[in-house]
């Protein structure tokens, strides 16, 4: 469903039109664990269960077994300034359930192995560094109880 007024008639050739949907879907990283075969997205709060299934079959030829949505409503507060009460926009989200067999793993964009193993082998190198230079200080000053740490020849 669109929102859009287009003429009925125009000046020249064929009509030629466009149509244009004002529904948006969004892939959202679960916050909690779900099955593979589960894929959640954000969509427009217009869209209903059918239109979401037809959207994904038309346009991406994602085959829907099963589609399931909630509204989220997030919290009220208050503006810290002025004091009056907020509260941000309502989300739709949809549980999209796949195929028998199909599973779909949320892309990691910044996973390179090699290099979060590097840097994971750096960051214990640097805790080694860090636990050793701090047991050889508490061991030079062991007999210094009572004076500051800053107070060293």
């Amino acid at each position: 469903m669109s929102t859009r007024w287009y003429p009925i008639y125009q000046k020249g050739g064929p009509q030629l039109r466009v149509f244009l949907p004002n529904f948006w879907m969004k892939l959202v990283r679960p916050t909690v664990e779900i099955p593979s075969n589960i894929v959640q997205f954000s969509c427009s709060m217009e869209m209903t269960k059918y239109d979401i299934k037809n959207y994904l079959e038309k346009i991406y030829n994602i085959k829907c077994i099963h589609v399931r949505t909630r509204i989220h409503m997030p919290k009220t507060r208050r503006d810290p300034g002025k004091g009056y009460v907020i509260k941000d926009d309502d989300i739709k989200f949809a549980y999209i359930t796949l195929p028998k067999g199909e599973t779909f793993k949320f892309p990691d964009l910044f996973d390179v192995g090699e290099e979060k193993e590097k840097q994971e082998q750096d960051h214990e190198k640097a805790l080694k560094q860090a636990k050793n230079s701090f047991d050889d200080f508490l061991k030079k000053n062991k007999e210094r109880r009572n004076m500051p740490s800053w107070f060293s020849i």
